[in-house]
């Protein structure tokens, strides 16, 4: 038991599995585009095509996680649950995608492409598809605030981010737009489009963040009418989305938001069952104890580069 304990905590990146009550399991993998062999990359995208075939009424997907490119994997979270037999229900893709902004890059965690099979939608999921790994990442990063972003048509999409996440601009009632917010709206329209299937002829305004006919980037399968769009349980996010988007054109919403502690208060308290905390807190604890002690490990393996403490063989003076 101790072998696979030592191996996961090798793992240069997350790859962790947690139970979802007794018949589901969720696992969550960090950019397996860098890591899985080509066998397990397969399995994993035909995972993901089994659960948007049982999703989307006709047509196929044609960018992102869809394409089998392990590049595209490079850069991508994806949590992925199943039944105990295998079965896979719903998945989320997150992106990482890196802004050039001053002093330094900045790396915003892409909410991503959820999908969920018709039959489990009452299951509640929505705490496992949208903030568990920003969760996981968020303790990762020893608590310093990791900004997120989310491109949807669908009010109780946006009322969700808007619930659960600091800082959210657009939402209904929002205190302001701050130059931060627009800043990186500009840096992810310019040189990020494809990550959310938006094509280069798309618009985008400024004031009020929204992506006019959004919808022709290889997303096309996805544009939903008012009526086919799930609606939220506060009003409010419906008739923000009502008023902001042109459902027949196809606009979405881009909206920028943060992962940080008073965040993480209203995840544990409000989203996560009780029955679920303890199983989420211990992964967080095995998260941070992976990242205390991979330094540690990496040190002790003689043949691994380690910065200019140990260079690599080429580079040892003799």
């Amino acid at each position: 038991m101790i072998g696979p304990i030592l191996k996961s905590l090798r793992r240069e990146y997350m790859d962790v599995t947690l139970r979802n009550g007794r018949e589901r399991i969720v696992r969550i993998m960090e950019r397996p585009g860098r890591w899985m062999s080509e066998a397990q990359l397969n399995a994993l995208t035909t995972d993901l095509r089994t659960i948007a075939a049982k999703t989307l009424n006709e047509g196929n997907l044609t960018y992102g996680v869809f394409s089998g490119d392990r590049d595209r994997m490079r850069d991508t979270i994806i949590t992925l649950v199943t039944l105990k037999d295998g079965t896979p229900i719903a998945f989320n893709a997150l992106a990482v995608m890196t802004l050039e902004t001053k002093p330094e890059p900045v790396d915003v965690l892409h909410l991503g492409l959820v999908m969920v099979d018709p039959d489990q939608r009452s299951g509640g999921l929505s705490w496992v598809l949208y903030g568990l790994t920003c969760f996981l990442l968020f303790v990762r990063n020893q608590f310093r605030p990791l900004w997120i972003s989310n491109v949807t048509q669908v009010p109780a999409v946006v009322g969700m981010v808007s619930e659960m996440f600091s800082d959210v601009w657009p939402k209904p009632n929002a205190e302001r737009r701050t130059l931060n917010h627009l800043l990186m709206a500009r840096r992810i329209m310019g040189n990020h489009r494809h990550v959310f299937g938006v094509g280069q002829d798309a618009e985008f305004d400024e004031t009020r963040f929204v992506i006019a006919n959004a919808y022709t980037g290889g997303s096309d399968d996805l544009k939903k009418t008012w009526g086919e769009a799930p609606k939220h349980r506060d009003d409010a996010f419906n008739d923000f989305c009502v008023a902001e988007l042109d459902y027949v054109r196809g606009d979405d919403v881009l909206q920028l938001g943060r992962m940080d502690l008073p965040a993480i208060r209203r995840y544990l308290t409000r989203e996560v069952p009780r029955t679920a905390v303890i199983g989420v807190l211990s992964t967080a604890i095995f998260v941070a104890l992976r990242r205390l002690i991979l330094p540690v490990l990496y040190w002790s393996d003689s043949s691994r580069q380690f910065s200019i403490l140990r260079p690599a063989k080429g580079d040892r003076d003799v």
